[in-house]
């Protein structure tokens, strides 16, 4: 996957396209696989990188929704459920089976949480990843050593899906080209382009070197995220605005807080959220927060007060209280909810909404990640149906994701990369001192940046401290002490100069202050 290659693609495409799809999140990037393996022609195009938003700053799970279940919403939790159970198939290098454990400080709640998990296990049918059970006292401390004893009672034991979103995200885009989609990243939809009221293509700028070209298409696609209201109002100033952004905060934490295999959830913080601290890439994610935001942004700030609460609220549960000095990194992400009055945002439905505008613009926004197959097939028929292409059938339940490799052990170093693990480590046959760490507290070595330049897209210091590896979501200072390295390492493999070097070390590490937890 060669960006170069991908603009000479759109350059070299006179007619029009079948779908071009705006947004290269979870949403976006599903349309784009569906789309393209139905063998029609797919454009997609990212203003930033792809999954620079929200698809980058989850909670890492792929799951059904304990807390939906809680609301009743049945049809969501079934729907994420099945959808686990396809990514568990499809994409076995990325997602694993998490165990997670519910402690108990209360005599009812081990079998009120545990028949509500016996209602998951049952929800989830063939495509479940285990049973939960009770836990006694001495059973729950052998697999969370560090949860408080103190009035513990047992705890309830199921298990979920986790798994690495931006890697995920890359991948996808991935297979949308092996399925001859053209996806191209920095590259903006500045205009909509219409023929007597009825949209007919967009007016596009590629932020790299500011060209721009306007690209025909039978159907457009909204699939913006949080932006979504933006490609509205381009559409119909008229329009209202459909999404309430709601900014969800997560802290990282060395394993030592919670060492183990196992995550833990808290079912009812004090604002009415799950809280999650969930083992990944040898470090303790926790979160999340819900926080109304009035105007979303690229790059969302976590607020010291939610900081605090998630310290707060997870040092309730643990012998060794975490502090902010403990933080090695803080992100924060917008959730695209559907917007309903009267309402809190933790209170809003996941569900997804498609939406056909009179000009004929398509838009697809809410859900999560969980459901984005699922979504992307339902969009991808409103376009078919909207847009008079042939009804060819949807393949995805049963389409291999770019790395597709069954994993035994999801601590082994480059996992992550499934199939391409062989690339990976032919660049190191090849040059030795590809093999070493970019950073003593980093798990990454200099091979992967290579790899990302080369195969991946991988354009900026960002893309690849942020997204191609997860340095900055895992340890913000060592991806800072380590951009001038992967700077250079960049340069060599671009053929950029000095002054490139020094742009980029200086925008990320400006960019990555916002990661480091104020104390």
């Amino acid at each position: 996957m060669n960006r170069q290659q991908m603009i000479l693609q759109l350059q070299s495409h006179p007619r029009e396209w079948d779908i071009c799809i705006i947004g290269g999140g979870a949403t976006g990037l599903g349309a784009a696989v569906d789309a393209a393996s139905r063998g029609f022609k797919t454009i997609l195009f990212e203003q930033y990188d792809f999954a620079k938003g929200t698809s980058s700053r989850s909670t890492k799970l792929v799951h059904g929704g304990v807390r939906y279940l809680q609301q009743g919403n049945i049809k969501l939790v079934m729907e994420a459920l099945h959808e686990r159970g396809i990514l568990k198939k499809n994409a076995p290098h990325l997602v694993k089976n998490q165990s997670f454990i519910v402690p108990n400080y209360k005599w009812w709640e081990g079998p009120f949480y545990g028949i509500g998990l016996k209602v998951y296990d049952w929800m989830s049918g063939s495509l479940g990843l285990g049973p939960s059970q009770f836990l006694s006292k001495e059973e729950t401390l052998e697999r969370a050593p560090t949860l408080d004893a103190e009035g513990l009672k047992g705890g309830v034991l199921y298990h979920d899906g986790q798994f690495d979103d931006a890697r995920l995200a890359i991948n996808l885009a991935q297979t949308a080209v092996e399925n001859d989609a053209t996806l191209i990243n920095y590259c903006e939809v500045k205009n909509l382009i219409k023929t007597n009221s009825k949209i007919t293509g967009v007016h596009i700028r590629d932020t790299l070197n500011n060209k721009d070209q306007e690209i025909k298409a039978k159907a457009i696609i909204n699939a913006t995220g949080v932006f979504t209201d933006s490609i509205l109002q381009m559409d119909n100033k008229k329009n209202e605005h459909i999404i309430a952004p709601s900014q969800g905060v997560h802290i990282v934490l060395d394993k030592e807080f919670l060492p183990g295999e196992s995550a833990i959830m808290v079912p009812h913080t004090d604002d009415g959220r799950v809280l999650f601290a969930v083992p990944w890439h040898n470090k303790i994610i926790i979160g999340t927060t819900d926080t109304s935001v009035d105007n979303p942004s690229a790059e969302p700030v976590a607020m010291e007060e939610e900081i605090n609460f998630i310290l707060l609220q997870i040092g309730k549960y643990l012998t060794k209280i975490p502090t902010v000095t403990d933080i090695r990194s803080v992100f924060a992400g917008l959730r695209p909810l559907v917007k309903s009055s009267g309402k809190k945002t933790a209170e809003l439905s996941r569900d997804h909404l498609i939406t056909v505008s009179d000009s004929g613009l398509i838009t697809i926004t809410g859900g999560k990640w969980t459901t984005y197959r699922h979504m992307a097939e339902d969009v991808i028929d409103v376009a078919i149906e909207k847009s008079g292409l042939n009804n060819n059938k949807c393949i995805t339940k049963t389409l291999k994701i770019h790395g597709a490799k069954e994993t035994a052990d999801y601590n082994a170093p480059l996992y992550y990369f499934g199939t391409d693990v062989e690339n990976i480590n032919a660049l190191i046959q090849k040059d030795g001192s590809l093999g070493e760490l970019i950073h003593p507290k980093l798990p990454y070595i200099k091979a992967e940046i290579i790899f990302a330049v080369q195969n991946e897209m991988c354009m900026t210091i960002e893309d690849a401290l942020a997204r191609r590896t997860r340095a900055l979501f895992l340890d913000a200072e060592a991806a800072i002490q380590s951009a001038q390295k992967v700077a250079v390492i960049m340069a060599n493999e671009m053929n950029k100069d000095e002054s490139w070097i020094k742009e980029q070390v200086a925008s990320f590490n400006e960019l990555a202050k916002n990661y480091l937890a104020k104390t």
